[in-house]
C-alpha cells in the first residue's frame, strides 16, 4: 500500500515521497497568543496531531515543530488594554495552550520555537533576499518585491493582477503605501513605534514582519526542504504564498514537499467570529461555560467529533454534533475498556484489574497480559483509508465496529456469565481497537475522572436495579417507574423476566 496524500501546491493526491527515506520533516504554523484557543484551533492542531500519529504507526521517524507568534500588533494591543507587557501577555497564553490542547490528548511538538528566539536567523534570511534584489529598505522598514518571483501566487491559484491591495498580511493601519514599489509587496521589517517593544537590525530598531518569522524558524529547525507543512486553509493567503516566495527566493529549492490545509470551523452553519456571539474557546466547550452554556463536553468526544469528517472539508460544530459525538464516544469509551473491566475474568491474566486501575497518566500502557497479534484483514483496512489521504473518518468505522462487538460480548457476559466468542479471539479485538484507536489519539482509562463521567459503572447500575427491585417489592411503583426512567436516560436498558431482570447499553 502507498501513502498518499492531497498537496495544496498541485492540488491533487500524490505518493508521499519524503526527503529522507524513512523520516518526516513536518511543520505546522502555531498560534498568536494574545488570547485563549478556540474551536477552529482545536480542530487544527487534532488534525495535525492525528497526522502525526499515523505516520509514527506507518513507520515514519518524526519532527514536528509548531511554532508560537510571540510578537505581533494583536499581542501589544493586548498588553496595552491589560497594562500590562508583551512577553506577561504572550507567556500567559502560551501556558493556557498546553492546558487546554493537552486536554484533547494532543502530544506535544518536539520544539516549539518562538519569533522572539529567531531574530538573528530573520535578518539573515532578510539580508539574503535583499542581496538578490528581492527585498528593499525604506524608511526603517523592509519589503519583499513580489513582482521579482515569478511563482507568485502558485499555492493560492490567483494572478497577481486579481489580488487586491493590502492584502499581504497584517499590515499597521498607519502603514504608508508611498513607500512600497509595488501594491503588494509585504512587510519583513517593521520600524520601531514609540512604546513598542524593538530589536536592533542593518536597518535600524523594529521588529519581524508576520511571514518571515516562519520561513526563518522552518529553516533554523528543520533546514530548507521539508516534507510536510501544515495549517488551517485561511494561511493558504497570503501568509503560506509569502513563505513559499521568501524562502524558495532564498535558497533556490522548495520549502516543502507537500501543503496541507485542514478546512474551515464554523457555529451553527456560520463562520465564527466575536461580532455574531458564537466565538467558543475550547476551554469554554470543555467546562461548560462562556459561550458553550450547555453542559462540559468529554474531551474525547470533542477529538472523535473532530475526526468524524475528512480533515479537509468543513466541520461545523453544533449542539446537536457535540451531543452526537458524546454518546458515540461513551460507545467507542465502553470498547476500550472492555479488557480492564473484563480480561482477569476471561484469563488474560492475573494483573488485568490492577492494570485497569492505572492513572491517566499511564493511559498509553494499554495493554492486558501478554500482547496478542491484531487481527489483520482489520489493520488492513485501517490503513488502506488511512494512506488514502488521512481519511481517519472512514479509520473511525473499523474502530466502532470492534467496539460495538465487545460492548455486546460485555453485556453479554455480565448477565450471562460466558461470552459467546471464544476468549481469545476477544483480547485480539479489544488489542486491535485500543491499538487502532490509539493512533486517533481516543484513549481511556478506569479511573480517569474525565472519562467516566459519561455513564454509570457496572456497580452503580447494579445497585439502582436492587432498589428498584425493593420499591417493587414494597408496591412503590413510582419509585420503580423513576428508577427504570432514571437509568433509561442514561442508555441503560431494562428486561424483567420470571428468571431477573438483565440489562444492557445502548
Amino acid at each position: 500500500m502507498t501513502l498518499t496524500i492531497y498537496n495544496t501546491l498541485t492540488r491533487r493526491q500524490e505518493p508521499f515521497e519524503t526527503v529522507e527515506p524513512g523520516k518526516v520533516k513536518m511543520y505546522c504554523c502555531g498560534v498568536t497568543v494574545y488570547d485563549y484557543c478556540h474551536l477552529g484551533h482545536a480542530r487544527s492542531y487534532i488534525v495535525w496531531d492525528t497526522i502525526r500519529r499515523y505516520l509514527i504507526w506507518r513507520g515514519f521517524e518524526v519532527t514536528y515543530i509548531q511554532n508560537f507568534t510571540d510578537i505581533d500588533d494583536k499581542i501589544l494591543n493586548r498588553a496595552k488594554e491589560q497594562g500590562s507587557t508583551m512577553e506577561a501577555v504572550s507567556n500567559r497564553f502560551i501556558d493556557a495552550y498546553f492546558e487546554d490542547i493537552r486536554r484533547l490528548n494532543v502530544m506535544d511538538a518536539d520544539e516549539y520555537p518562538r519569533v522572539t528566539e529567531h531574530i538573528p536567523e530573520i535578518h539573515e534570511l532578510i539580508q539574503i533576499l535583499e542581496q538578490k534584489g528581492l527585498a528593499y529598505a525604506v524608511g526603517g522598514d523592509v519589503y519583499y518585491r513580489v513582482e521579482r518571483f515569478p511563482d507568485y501566487g502558485k499555492l493560492s491559484g490567483r494572478e497577481l493582477e486579481q489580488m487586491q491591495a493590502g492584502a499581504s498580511g497584517r499590515l499597521d493601519a498607519e502603514e504608508s503605501e508611498v513607500k512600497k514599489q509595488h501594491p503588494f509587496d509585504f512587510a519583513l521589517w517593521k520600524g520601531a513605534k514609540p512604546g513598542e517593544p524593538a530589536w536592533s537590525s542593518p536597518w535600524g530598531e523594529g521588529r519581524p514582519g508576520w511571514h518571515i518569522e516562519c520561513s526563518a524558524m522552518i529553516r533554523s529547525k528543520l533546514g530548507k526542504t521539508i516534507d510536510i507543512h501544515g495549517g488551517g486553509g485561511d494561511l493558504i493567503f497570503p501568509h503560506h504564498e509569502n513563505e513559499i516566495a521568501q524562502s524558495e527566493a532564498a535558497i533556490n529549492q522548495p520549502l516543502a514537499r507537500y501543503w496541507t490545509h485542514n478546512g474551515m470551523v464554523m457555529v451553527d452553519g456560520q463562520k465564527m467570529s466575536k461580532s455574531l456571539g458564537n466565538f467558543i474557546t475550547i476551554r469554554e466547550l470543555l467546562d461548560g461555560v462562556g459561550n458553550w452554556k450547555d453542559q462540559p463536553v468529554n474531551p474525547m468526544a470533542v477529538r472523535l467529533f473532530v475526526l468524524q469528517a475528512h480533515y479537509r472539508k468543513p466541520l461545523d460544530f453544533t449542539e446537536d454534533a457535540i451531543a452526537t459525538a458524546e454518546n458515540s464516544w461513551k460507545t467507542l469509551k465502553e470498547g476500550l475498556l472492555f479488557g480492564y473491566q473484563y480480561g482477569e475474568k476471561l484469563g488474560w491474566s492475573e494483573e488485568a484489574g490492577e492494570q485497569g486501575s492505572k492513572g491517566a497518566g499511564e493511559k498509553n500502557h494499554l495493554q492486558v497480559g501478554q500482547e496478542p497479534a491484531m487481527i489483520p484483514e482489520l489493520v488492513t483496512r485501517f490503513q488502506e483509508l488511512g494512506d488514502d489521504d488521512f481519511n481517519f473518518s472512514g479509520g473511525l468505522a473499523v474502530v466502532f465496529e470492534l467496539a460495538k462487538d465487545l460492548r455486546r460480548e460485555g453485556n453479554i457476559l455480565v448477565h450471562e456469565g460466558i461470552t459467546k466468542t471464544p476468549s481469545d479471539e476477544l483480547h485480539r479485538q479489544w488489542y486491535t481497537l485500543i491499538t487502532l484507536a490509539k493512533v486517533l489519539g481516543l484513549e481511556a482509562t478506569l479511573d480517569d475522572e474525565t472519562l467516566t463521567k459519561d455513564g454509570l459503572s457496572d456497580a452503580e447500575i447494579e445497585a439502582l436495579i436492587q432498589q428498584r427491585q425493593d420499591a417493587r417489592k414494597s408496591k412503590n411503583f413510582a419509585e420503580s417507574d423513576r428508577i427504570r426512567n432514571e437509568l433509561q436516560a442514561q442508555g441503560i436498558t431494562l428486561i424483567d423476566s420470571p428468571q431477573g431482570t438483565r440489562w444492557h447499553r445502548g
